[in-house]
């Protein structure tokens, strides 16, 4: 039996949670910028989901993972992020990094379907600035899928604040 494609592991995720998403191609794109201006929306709509690697004491040998959302207009605050998310360390994770602890490449990384080894779930933890229909990666290059943020917000228990700069 073959692996699920992104998209298959996305939509499977999904309706597990009751979520209704909407896939969109938009085609190759090498920016944030650019993908927004394939699908006719502004950078802002996007919202990134980034993998941070984390770390409860600075000394601690162990590491975990945590998923970020955060507009495509804005940058992560990495010290308010710690505080929100009760750890000492938190810096991006490497793409290898991110790769092994969801699945996904860079731009196409979203909480359905993000998976680490065991099918462990990493926190996810989002802007309060992200409201309404988002878009987001949906798995695969050139892919990108729209959802109700406070729907994808209740499906996946995601801790909301003020995570930008």
């Amino acid at each position: 039996m073959t692996e699920p494609s992104g998209r298959e592991r996305v939509l499977d995720d999904a309706r597990h949670h009751g979520v209704e998403i909407e896939f969109v191609d938009r085609g190759h794109a090498t920016s944030l910028e650019e993908a927004a201006q394939n699908l006719g929306i502004e950078p802002r709509e996007i919202v990134k989901t980034l993998v941070a690697k984390t770390k409860v004491t600075q000394t601690a040998r162990e590491h975990s993972y945590i998923l970020v959302l955060i507009r495509g207009d804005q940058q992560v605050d990495w010290a308010k992020l710690r505080r929100v998310a009760g750890v000492k360390k938190a810096s991006m994770a490497a793409p290898d990094e991110g790769f092994h602890a969801t699945g996904y490449r860079p731009g196409t990384i979203t909480p359905f379907g993000s998976f680490g080894e065991g099918n462990v779930r990493w926190p996810v933890f989002a802007d309060e600035s992200i409201a309404d229909r988002i878009c987001m990666g949906a798995g695969e290059p050139g892919l990108n899928l729209f959802v109700g943020a406070a729907e994808l917000f209740d499906a996946f228990g995601v801790v909301t604040a003020d995570i930008a700069k």
